[in-house]
């Protein structure tokens, strides 16, 4: 593990314990998206995959990019780390983040329901918070994002097996406003 990678995990490890369990994206992207670079995700540990989006949601107007399409950032088991495989969508989103500086994103953490729910509401938020990380460290302001963790209060799949489980671990982007 290089120096630079150990020295942003640990800014990592001492940002959520600074912040415990706060879901203010000012709190923490600043701090960490100086640290963090595309570089830093080239080894990590999760998957994009595409999302729905809900009602109160806005579209990315511009979505000339497909990897706009794609909501949803998926886990490994554990892990808050993104993957090589989510980068050109993380990517696309913090480009249309910079160029539309109206625009606003919640990016929501989720966990399966192993763990307890406390371990599970911070894993959620450290999903959460890498990701934005990542936005902020690729264009994106911190004034644009907002974290949430869910937990594993909010399942896409029920059912109590490994592809269950896998669908449940992950970081949903969501619009809630952008320019007109």
């Amino acid at each position: 593990m290089s120096m630079f990678n150990r020295n942003y995990i640990l800014a990592l490890i001492a940002a959520f314990a600074i912040s415990a369990c706060s879901s203010t994206p000012e709190d923490t992207t600043d701090d960490l998206s100086s640290a963090a670079s595309q570089e830093d995700y080239s080894d990590s540990d999760s998957q994009v995959d595409g999302g729905a989006m809900g009602s109160g949601e806005y579209a990315a107007e511009e979505a000339t990019d497909p990897a706009l399409e794609e909501r949803v950032v998926y886990f490994d088991f554990d892990k808050a780390s993104i993957r090589p495989d989510a980068i050109a969508t993380l990517q696309a989103h913090a480009s249309y983040l910079s160029s539309t500086p109206a625009a606003r994103l919640r990016v929501e953490g989720h966990a399966d329901e192993r763990g307890t729910r406390e371990y599970n509401m911070a894993l959620g938020e450290r999903r959460a918070k890498a990701a934005a990380s990542f936005l902020a460290a690729n264009g994106a302001s911190a004034s644009q994002l907002e974290i949430i963790s869910y937990g594993e209060e909010r399942p896409i799949a029920l059912g109590h097996d490994d592809g269950s489980w896998s669908q449940n671990r992950r970081a949903e982007l969501k619009y809630t406003a952008e320019a007109p």
